[in-house]
């Protein structure tokens, strides 16, 4: 599918994002979530959520529930225990991808339960992710759970294709969403390493740590984003070690 409309790079400034925080979170939304409702800004694209949580330790998001949605979740640092109605369960942690299909409907937690001994004394730390929500092709499917390693290696220097519907990345996608349109990229750039960004409707890009320099945008720093409509070829170059995540959509959403 293609886009009529015209080029247009739209750069989101870290401090802008709405925030929630309270005793055990730390959340920066990139879009409109929960309380936090503007109508101008609501998704783009295909991707509706984008949030920056940080979860302290022992904590975390108690049972509740989902419908129709395809969650994406992206550790940094730490690990992040899910469990589901379904009898799904595991610890997410740094290069592994895990999504989940809410489809019909499905109950999930998600807790840091990471604890480290050393030596004599127990401490804990909290756990860093970036969760992300992009519609699916179809309502009320089967939910679904799927997570996968991957190498370090493969995210570094280069852009990596981490969860995809379309049928181009099928041998690509570390992970599969119920979209054909979406697929979500990433990579761990060392000074200096630069990707180019894919040619697509709609991107978005969010630097969850580091800093990079965007052609024809100039300099992005941790908690950064920037939404493309009809655009894509720029380059993005590390100024200091840094992450990237890119959603690559080729719909939006009353398209999808």
């Amino acid at each position: 599918m293609t886009s009529k409309s015209a080029p247009v790079i739209d750069v989101r400034r870290a401090e802008d994002r709405l925030k929630t925080r309270i005793s055990w979170l730390d959340s920066k939304h990139s879009f409109s979530f929960g309380q936090h409702y503007d109508p101008a800004n609501t998704h783009h694209g295909l991707l509706l959520v984008n949030n920056d949580d940080v979860v302290a330790p022992a904590t975390g998001f108690d049972t509740h529930p989902h419908r129709d949605m395809e969650i994406v979740t992206w550790v940094l640092r730490g690990s992040l225990v899910h469990q589901d109605s379904t009898g799904h369960s595991g610890v997410i942690y740094p290069g592994l991808a895990q999504r989940m299909s809410a489809g019909r409907g499905i109950l999930h937690s998600e807790k840091n339960d990471s604890w480290t001994l050393t030596g004599d004394r127990t401490h804990s730390d909290p756990v860093h992710f970036v969760q992300m929500w992009v519609v699916p092709d179809e309502s009320g499917i089967e939910p679904g759970y799927q997570q996968l390693e991957i190498d370090d290696e493969l995210l570094t220097g280069g852009l990596v294709t981490i969860a995809s519907g379309m049928p181009e990345h099928k041998d690509q996608a570390a992970i599969g969403i119920r979209n054909r349109y979406a697929a979500l990229k990433g990579a761990r750039l060392q000074p200096g390493q630069a990707v180019e960004l894919p040619e697509a409707p709609y991107l978005h890009l969010f630097v969850p740590r580091g800093e990079v320099s965007l052609e024809a945008a100039g300099r992005l720093h941790t908690g950064d984003a920037v939404r493309f409509t009809a655009s894509g070829g720029q380059r993005v170059t590390a100024l200091e070690p840094a992450e990237i995540l890119v959603w690559e959509m080729h719909a939006g959403l009353t398209a999808a």
